[in-house]
């Protein structure tokens, strides 16, 4: 079955009644939050039925927003194609987030709960991540105490 021709069957045996742009992206939204619950939950076989519902409500959603689904695929093929990775660089005392070789962002690390979330951040985000060996932060600070040492010491 041709895609375009799937969703005509689904609009025509969809459960509810709307032209309503917001109604239909609600409807999407309620359906991947409900997997999420499922998958949560342990329960990976309400987590994909959840899920196909929620195709069901994306093709709506295509068709009430007029969107040809062929386009939209052709389109995320080439974002995707042409998307820098997303890498998570992990020194000792920060993180550094960076799309491509550009720094996007970053912040300081202080405990081992810091690591944890940076970490859960970067598998939710979809980052790779990548343990520095050194961190130039910290190299600045040994010759900064270097130089406070013998300046003392003159």
């Amino acid at each position: 079955m041709e895609l375009k021709e799937a969703i005509e069957v689904i609009w025509q045996n969809r459960k509810y009644d709307t032209s309503s742009e917001a109604e239909a992206l609600s409807h999407l939204n309620e359906e991947v939050a409900e997997s999420l619950k499922a998958l949560s939950r342990g329960d990976r076989q309400k987590a994909q039925l959840e899920l196909e519902d929620a195709l069901s409500c994306l093709f709506i959603a295509f068709k009430v927003l007029g969107i040809d689904p062929d386009e939209v695929i052709k389109r995320q093929v080439n974002r995707m194609k042409n998307q820098p990775g997303r890498t998570m660089h992990i020194f000792s005392n920060k993180v550094e987030i960076r799309v491509g070789e550009e720094i996007r962002g970053g912040w300081a690390i202080w405990s081992a709960d810091d690591l944890k979330e940076a970490e859960k951040m970067a598998e939710e985000f979809m980052c790779k991540i990548i343990r520095e060996e050194e961190n130039e932060f910290k190299k600045k600070k040994e010759e900064e105490t270097a130089n406070v040492r013998e300046n003392q010491n003159k």
